[in-house]
């Protein structure tokens, strides 16, 4: 078994469904939310940007060898100022914003196919490690313990084939 390990822009999430449906043994695992983008030619287009997104993840999404990680928030490209902030976002704030986006992901998904991921360094420009999972760990209380077992490890676990020993 062969894992692909994938970044993907936007606009070409309906190629990773159609490579997916022709590899259907292949791992896929794409990572930073499906590459969302909000700025440059993307920026204050949400209505339309995230719309065109959630179609392609719903794409993606019914390719069941394919899992999402649920990172990479902290680039610019999102869209967010927390950057270019004069005091850094805190956890409480940061699971707050992000949750509109990540419960879309776990929607489309399902938290057996998401992972939280840290993408560390880029990540660091808006805020530190610890803000970031704790935000993970706020963000993910509503969940059942399974579930957020699997968006913390157990998926991760499963789509990486690590083993204890």
């Amino acid at each position: 078994m062969t894992t692909l390990e994938s970044n993907m822009s936007l606009p070409q999430l309906p190629e990773l469904a159609a490579f997916a449906q022709a590899v259907p043994t292949l791992t896929i695992i794409l990572n930073h939310l499906g590459g969302l983008t909000r700025v440059s030619p993307y920026a204050n287009r949400d209505e339309e940007v995230l719309a065109t997104w959630r179609r392609g993840l719903a794409a993606v999404a019914a390719c069941p060898n394919v899992y999402l990680k649920l990172g990479g928030i902290g680039m610019p490209r999102l869209g967010f100022d927390w950057h270019a902030r004069p005091k850094p976002i805190g956890s409480d704030e940061l699971a707050t914003a992000m949750a509109p986006l990540m419960t879309d992901c776990i929607a489309q998904f399902g938290p057996d196919r998401c992972m939280f991921e840290s993408n560390f360094p880029p990540d660091k420009v808006s805020f530190s490690h610890h803000v970031l999972f704790n935000a993970f760990k706020r963000f993910s209380q509503g969940y059942s313990p399974a579930e957020r077992a699997a968006l913390l490890h157990e998926t991760a676990v499963r789509a990486y084939r690590i083993s204890a020993t």
